[in-house]
């Protein structure tokens, strides 16, 4: 008998997801064979301002997660992460140069040039 995953639920108001960056998601979940899963963001020490943005797929919320529904998607963040992401919206871009996935973070004070990394 498994022990019930304890998780909240959050808004949009912690971190929402951009159409281009949930569309990405949902075919990246897909093709991973698990459209029930979830974007984890975490926040962790290093980079060159002091933290960084972490993100995997997972299959969903762990223990005291706070579960966020955004653009079709879901995403997953641990409470201490919450601190530092609360505001933040997640982008998606295919561009070359700068693609990828991009956190647009209202708490930042300072970042870094490679836009990974940043201080609060």
């Amino acid at each position: 008998m498994s022990e019930e995953i304890k998780y909240r639920i959050g808004n949009e108001k912690l971190v929402k997801v951009t159409e281009n960056a949930g569309a990405k998601l949902t075919s990246l979940l897909t093709k991973q064979g698990r459209p029930q899963g979830a974007l984890r963001v975490a926040v962790i020490g290093g980079g060159c301002s002091g933290l960084q943005y972490k993100m995997d797929l997972v299959d969903g919320p762990a223990h005291r997660d706070i579960l966020v529904p955004s653009a079709g998607v879901r995403v997953v963040i641990d409470p201490k992460s919450a601190l530092f992401v609360s505001g933040s919206v997640l982008d998606y871009s295919d561009d070359l140069q700068k693609g990828g996935f991009k956190v647009t973070n209202p708490n930042a004070e300072a970042h870094c040039s490679c836009g990974e990394s940043f201080s609060a």
